[in-house]
């Protein structure tokens, strides 16, 4: 709609410079502007009222209920099973042909390596399988979490006794009641602050880690367990005179070997069913070996119990209490270490991880693993990078584990007590090998430096300080940075794109052009109280210090105008509400005016209800930067020394019948999007320019 615009703050600020100036006010002109709609802040939340939600405070709430609601009228049948049993999303997609056999080998070979720990862990890996939604993870237990459970345990009862026994059980479903209560109440957005950088940062160091802890099956002597990679290179040095030759030799023929069939299979097409068959075979090779020479030398894995582990209830629930901090602690190390193991796998793979439905999977498996003698078991990073490694592609891998384990136990024990040692540890160097992810490292030191910094100190500190302290800091430098990010928000001044009626960054596009007296800011950010102080400091920088871009309309010696364009806030709180009265209020000393451009409708309610709109005048809301640029325009004009000057020369009547013609074609031209324009049209007062198009 065509209106003209003259608000009684436009009629103060002119009355002030006629009055100074003691010329005669000029005629407002006609500009095409689109109004903005204002809420009903007496009505709102009734039938007729802006938005028809109840009030700011519930509209958040209401809106998510609305959309919870919505999403489980979209589900389908399907959907439903597929939420409670997240192994029917593989299941009815299984290609058999392409997917079962790398399955069937990363399967077995994981069973293998889980057999000398098969009573406490092959129960939670039949029940991941059905309830995790991660199809790499290997589930059992883990180095991190046997330490945990060792320290707290060993202070209440001796390794020996029952009640050990009992309160590791005991232990293990405490957990899996906190991942299960957890994984309901939807808290898996906690993982969202484990940033790529982190994980990718973590999974390095990490498996650098997990490598050297291995080399103990190598050397032929012990080293000390740490998750600190300067106690291991310690020991390796002190136990130096204990190295022993047969397992050094035997371990590196094998790792040649896997390394070997591993390269032929990504290489060559035809070959490659040996880069899963490369674990499996060097598991027969060894056997084989230790079975025909009986070294002595070499470390075997030894006696297995032989049989299922029968069902018993926890018990000891006395000691409950004491073991809170415990439980809390490993649930802890199930979100930081398992959940971003399952992260980084699953973005290897090409899928996304549900975080909640992943804290439940685990949940469930410690459970039920409790009532089968099980004690905590969460994602082990070595075993993962095996089942990885070895391609493969669902949770079927999972289940053929679980059976292997079931077999081994139940008729394979004497088979698998030949198992050399250093064949496994040849197998876990050669998955986690791959996780030294330096090319990342390469690529965020050329895109983005912060992230390269974060992996760094994610890497240094996993290395130095421990995996579950280098994920913690990683984790807090990550959140550092993001309160950072939102404490000093990117701020932009708007400058007009020629031809157009388009405003962008003035920096991105050196080409935009601004005008005397009127500034525009656009603020890419909520606004609330941790970046007010820094929004307005920018402010009132732009205002002192202004730009370099091309000025061109009236030349004014100072600014009158600060429009913000508000169209990328989509929150403001009552402190940056107050803090903007108080800004109006200094502009308002200093006859400075401020427009407010499209306002989305929770800003503008937030706004209204807190007589921000009142204070500025409804008049200053604008739907566009270029409306608020035409009305800011007509004023700056007015204050113009060429406007006020009387010994400016007049013009004719003719000219002035032309001048006007030329500004109502342009102002129509312009807003139908045709920016082709006579040259002359652009040359003859450069008071007219912002409302016309310039040929660049």
């Amino acid at each position: 709609m065509e209106i003209t615009y003259a608000s009684p703050s436009a009629s103060d600020l002119l009355r002030s410079s006629t009055a100074a100036s003691g010329s005669a006010m000029p005629t407002p002109r006609t500009i095409k502007i689109i109004p903005l709609q204002h809420p009903d802040t007496s009505s709102y939340g009734s039938p007729g009222g802006f938005g028809n939600n109840s009030s700011s405070s519930s509209l958040w709430p209401n809106s998510w209920i609305s959309r919870f609601r919505g999403k489980i009228r979209r589900m389908t049948f399907i959907d439903w099973i597929e939420m409670f049993l997240p192994c029917c999303r593989w299941i009815r997609t299984y290609r058999w042909r392409e997917y079962f056999q790398v399955d069937l080998m990363a399967g077995t070979t994981v069973g293998i390596m889980l057999v000398p720990q098969a009573d406490s862990g092959f129960v939670p890996i039949f029940i991941y399988a059905i309830f995790g939604s991660s199809r790499q993870l290997a589930i059992g237990p883990v180095a991190l979490v046997s330490l945990l459970v060792s320290n707290v345990l060993s202070g209440i009862a001796e390794s020996s006794d029952a009640l050990y026994t009992e309160l590791a059980i005991l232990l293990a479903l405490m957990v899996g009641i906190l991942e299960c209560i957890m994984g309901l109440l939807r808290l898996g957005w906690l993982i969202r602050f484990i940033s790529h950088s982190v994980i990718s940062g973590f999974t390095t160091a990490s498996a650098v880690v997990i490598a050297l802890s291995q080399a103990k099956y190598f050397l032929g002597y012990d080293i000390d367990r740490s998750s600190e990679i300067v106690p291991i290179i310690k020991s390796i040095i002190a136990g130096s005179d204990e190295f022993s030759w047969p397992p050094f030799v035997m371990g590196s023929t094998i790792l040649a070997i896997i390394q070997t069939m591993k390269f032929l299979g990504k290489s060559r097409k035809h070959l490659r069913f040996l880069r899963a068959m490369g674990p499996l075979t060097a598991v027969v090779l060894g056997t084989t070996f230790v079975k025909i020479y009986h070294p002595s030398s070499i470390t075997l894995v030894g006696d297995i119990p032989q049989g299922l582990p029968s069902f018993s209830i926890p018990k000891s629930f006395q000691y409950a209490k004491s073991l809170i901090s415990t439980a809390v602690l490993i649930t802890g190390v199930a979100i930081l270490e398992s959940v971003g193991i399952a992260k980084a796998l699953a973005a290897k793979n090409g899928y996304e991880l549900d975080s909640n439905q992943e804290l439940f999977g685990l949940g469930v498996a410690n459970i039920f693993g409790s009532f089968f003698s099980a004690y905590p078991t969460t994602g082990s990073f070595s075993r993962s990078a095996v089942n990885h490694e070895s391609g493969a592609k669902t949770g079927l891998s999972g289940i053929i584990t679980g059976s292997i384990m079931c077999c081994a136990l139940l008729f394979l024990t004497p088979l698998f007590e030949y198992i050399p040692q250093c064949a496994l540890a040849a197998i876990v160097i050669s998955a986690v090998i791959t996780l030294v992810d330096y090319e990342e490292a390469i690529f965020l030191w050329r895109v983005d430096k912060k992230d390269f910094l974060l992996w760094t100190i994610t890497t240094t500190t996993t290395l130095f300080l421990g995996i579950e302290i280098g994920v913690l800091v990683g984790v807090g430098v990550s959140l550092a940075f993001v309160i950072h990010e939102s404490a000093n928000p990117h701020i932009a001044v708007l400058g007009r794109l020629p031809g157009t009626t388009v405003y962008r960054n003035i920096q991105q596009y050196p080409e935009a052009y601004t005008y005397n007296g009127i500034v525009i800011v656009r603020i890419d950010a909520p606004i609330y109280f941790a970046n007010i102080s820094y929004i307005k400091d920018r402010l009132r920088e732009y205002e002192v210090v202004g730009n370099k871009s091309t000025k061109r309309g009236p030349e004014v010696e100072r600014i009158y105008f600060v429009i913000l364009e508000l169209a990328p806030v989509t929150y403001i709180d009552a402190s940056a509400v107050q803090a903007l009265k108080d800004l109006h209020q200094e502009y308002k000393s200093r006859d400075i005016q401020i427009a407010i451009s499209n306002p989305n409708q929770e800003v503008l309610l937030t706004l209204s209800k807190a007589g921000v709109v009142e204070m500025i005048g409804k008049e200053w809301y604008f739907v566009r930067v270029h409306d608020a640029v035409q009305v800011c325009l007509q004023h700056v004009q007015t204050m113009s020394p060429k406007a006020s000057d009387p010994s400016h020369e007049k013009p004719s009547f003719f000219q002035r019948i032309m001048k006007q013609r030329r500004e109502d074609l342009s102002v129509s031209e312009l807003e139908s999007g045709n920016s082709q324009m006579r040259s002359d049209s652009t040359q003859d007062d450069p008071q007219l320019e912002p409302l016309l198009s310039r040929r660049s």
